[in-house]
């Protein structure tokens, strides 16, 4: 077991956890009980209690237990974004004995069947401005009951901060679809007032199967039990100290690990309050801190270089903040001293993957080090090894980060191979291969140095290159393409496209018309900012496009060796 970091460990904490036996619904039902007042959510100024939210919880349930036949272990679909709706859904789907399926509101038609068809849903729960895409799903059959959530529906007489337009949108007109698919309304839904089944499940039970891809291209659907989730949300509730007034500000996606932990199943494990942005906007959060006396704030390096840029920042009081926590990405050091300077906290760093349903190493709170992955985090055991011989490496060697611990998925959703792939046994443990290069100093604390997996971050946004392969080969005019990062000022990376052109379409197709193309057929934060035309591509001796040549090529042109 790694335990030179055990010296460095939360003052305030022991070094084991208890995690509770339960399922996740049965946190709000406690907190509910406790504190049916307590006001359990904000949305632009609308507050709703612990004991609004348990009673939408069921209602929505019983909807979805009763006309969409949802049953114990059926998966669907959450498609919507921050919103009361996600927090309401979420839990729904789990007091119907069910399992979420959180999909990015940015995924366009081809993406959402791929989920559907792969994890085996037939219902979703999604934002009506999505409704464009959803509707080919319904006229082909891919789906069979869908619920169109206005997020207009939540907000206040009189809102707090600036609205999206996605938000501030009034419910729209529902299309006809034919007998037996079924769309709903939200309010419509919850207006049915059916009473919820009986809760089955437990922590050995499916929860959350939250998708990610890897180097093969098509995304894979990560087995996050009851048990699992609860260890990180509880894991995280525990190594901040609270006082019990924790409110934390919702601004990751929450159909995201981290989003979705910090942001929803930490604060409802305490009984606390989190208040909820849609689209991230820097006055508004601003607004909100000082407003509602934000204790914990969670953020992507992208959100804290526009929230400092702030010419207006000084007008707003921040000093409830006790917390400021991410990432995903190393925090650069300059960003990191001015966050000191001008909010008066240390950043905590954090790392975890989707495969471990957020954090397996946290920075201590007391003691953090500076673009640092932290330490490993209650029954955590994690090392480094060498990537060929799988034999663990010592102290500044860099290697292959594995991990063990009870957060670790149960294996990729109807994928068995690629499941036994991404683990190994070491000192009589199963082991989880991260993919992730890295080292850890003499006092234990983890550094994440490189990508052993080929994987982009654009403003937070993961993005796998062999996916958006996929998707390009599509293209009528497109012969080969590889797809790389590039450093951007703004979004950290971005992706890049590299593209030989079938022969008929050299003189025809322009950069241009493959990113237009590419904007039709997947997400937004997917599609190549940049794309280059080659006459052919560098392939290793087995014939394999060789991705980290064009990698290298790259980075040593942007002065990045």
């Amino acid at each position: 077991m790694f335990d030179r970091h055990l010296p460095f460990w939360p003052p305030h904490a022991l070094h084991t956890l208890s995690v509770p036996q339960t399922s996740l619904c049965y946190n709000l039902d406690v907190s509910a009980t406790r504190y049916p007042g307590k006001t359990a959510m904000v949305y632009y100024g609308q507050a709703i209690d612990y004991a609004r939210f348990l009673r939408e919880v069921e209602a929505l349930a019983g909807y979805l237990a009763g006309p969409c036949g949802v049953g114990r272990g059926d998966r669907v679909l959450l498609n919507v974004q921050n919103s009361p709706q996600f927090l309401i859904g979420y839990y729904a789907i789990l007091r119907a004995n069910a399992v979420v399926v959180p999909a990015n509101p940015m995924l366009r038609t081809d993406e959402l069947r791929y989920l559907l068809q792969d994890s085996g849903a037939n219902t979703a729960i999604f934002g009506q401005e999505g409704l464009a895409e959803w509707q080919p799903l319904m006229a082909d059959g891919s789906l069979h009951h869908g619920i169109a959530a206005a997020y207009s529906s939540y907000l206040p007489a009189e809102p707090v901060g600036a609205l999206p337009d996605i938000v501030a949108a009034p419910v729209a007109a529902l299309p006809s679809v034919s007998s037996p698919h079924s769309l709903v309304r939200w309010d419509d839904a919850l207006g049915a007032a059916l009473p919820p089944p009986v809760a089955q499940v437990g922590p050995d039970d499916l929860a959350v199967l939250p998708y990610t891809s890897g180097t093969t291209g098509a995304p894979k659907g990560c087995m996050h039990t009851h048990g699992t989730v609860m260890s990180t949300a509880a894991a995280q509730s525990v190594w901040v100290a609270s006082a019990g007034d924790r409110v934390a500000l919702a601004t990751l996606p929450m159909f995201h690990v981290t989003g979705m932990q910090g942001g929803m199943n930490v604060p409802i494990l305490g009984g606390d309050t989190v208040v909820i942005m849609t689209r991230w906007d820097r006055n508004t959060a601003a607004l909100l801190i000082q407003n509602y006396r934000i204790t914990a704030f969670t953020a992507i390096t992208t959100m804290l270089v526009d929230f400092l840029g702030n010419p207006e920042l000084g007008r707003y009081d921040l000093s409830s903040l006790r917390h400021l926590s991410g990432g995903g990405a190393a925090m650069p050091q300059a960003l990191a001293e001015r966050l000191r300077q001008v909010i008066g906290l240390d950043f905590v760093e954090g790392y975890g993957l989707s495969e471990t349903i957020a954090p397996t190493h946290i920075n201590p709170v007391h003691r953090p080090k500076r673009q640092c992955a932290g330490i490993p985090i209650f029954g955590v055991d994690a090392r480094v090894v060498d990537v060929e011989t799988l034999r663990e490496v010592g102290v500044g060697e860099t290697g292959e980060i594995v991990v063990n611990g009870p957060q670790i998925f149960k294996g990729y959703w109807g994928k068995p191979q690629a499941t036994e792939e991404s683990f190994f046994e070491l000192d009589g443990k199963r082991f989880f291969r991260t993919g992730d290069l890295g080292h850890y100093d003499e006092e234990g604390y983890f550094f994440i140095t490189d990508r052993l997996k080929r994987m982009i971050n654009a403003s937070g946004y993961k993005v796998w290159p062999a996916e958006v392969e996929a998707m390009l080969y599509g293209h009528p005019a497109i012969a080969e393409a590889c797809v790389i990062a590039s450093r951007d000022a703004h979004r950290g990376e971005t992706v890049k496209a590299v593209v030989v052109l079938r022969d008929d379409a050299i003189d025809t197709t322009r950069p241009d018309d493959i990113t237009e193309w590419a904007r039709e057929h997947m997400a937004s934060y997917k599609v190549p900012r940049i794309v280059e035309f080659a006459d052919s591509l560098p392939k290793t001796a087995t014939g394999k496009v060789f991705w980290r040549k064009l990698q290298e090529h790259e980075y040593a042109n942007q002065g990045k060796a």
